[in-house]
C-alpha cells in the first residue's frame, strides 16, 4: 500500500529554485534556437525544392538564416 504523508499536503518538500530558474532558461533557449533552426530549414526546403535554385544555395539559406535568426534572437 501507498505511504501516507503526515502535515500539510500544501507544503510539500523544499524546493530549490535557482534550479528551477536554471532549468527554465534553458528549456527557453532551447526552444527559442530550435525554433529559429526549423523555420530555417524549412525555407531552405521551400527554395531546394519550389525553385531551381539547387542543394548548395538552399544549405547556405539555411546556414545564413540560422546565424541571421540567432544573432536577432540574442
Amino acid at each position: 500500500m501507498a505511504e501516507h504523508a503526515s502535515g500539510s499536503a500544501e507544503t510539500g518538500a523544499a524546493m530549490d529554485y535557482s534550479e528551477h530558474e536554471k532549468t527554465y532558461s534553458i528549456f527557453l533557449a532551447g526552444t527559442k534556437y530550435g525554433s529559429i533552426a526549423l523555420l530555417s530549414l524549412l525555407v531552405a526546403m521551400a527554395i531546394f525544392f519550389f525553385t531551381g535554385a539547387g542543394g548548395i544555395v538552399s544549405f547556405l539559406v539555411f546556414v545564413v538564416a540560422s546565424i541571421g535568426g540567432s544573432l536577432l534572437m540574442r
